[in-house]
């Protein structure tokens, strides 16, 4: 399970606007996604940059095949 929680500030406002604009939301948020049986937990990045956070998460490299067994049959 990924967990990202965050808050969200009220923007300063700066002295002598005119004008007011507010186009985000103020407050906290949690989201939880639920990662698949192959992603790799100990190589999970992230990073914000404008105003995006992105979030990379690695697959596990795929389990070996097994080899099949073999068994000497003997006739009598």
């Amino acid at each position: 399970m990924l967990l990202i929680s965050g808050e969200r500030k009220r923007e300063e406002e700066k002295e002598g606007a005119k004008y007011v604009r507010m186009e985000r939301r103020v407050g906290k948020f949690m989201r939880k996604f639920a990662l698949p049986e192959n992603a790799n937990a100990d190589a999970i990045s992230a990073i914000c940059q404008d105003g995006v956070l992105t979030v990379t998460v690695e697959k596990l490299p795929p389990p070996e095949p097994k080899k099949p067994k073999t068994i000497e049959v003997k006739i009598a």
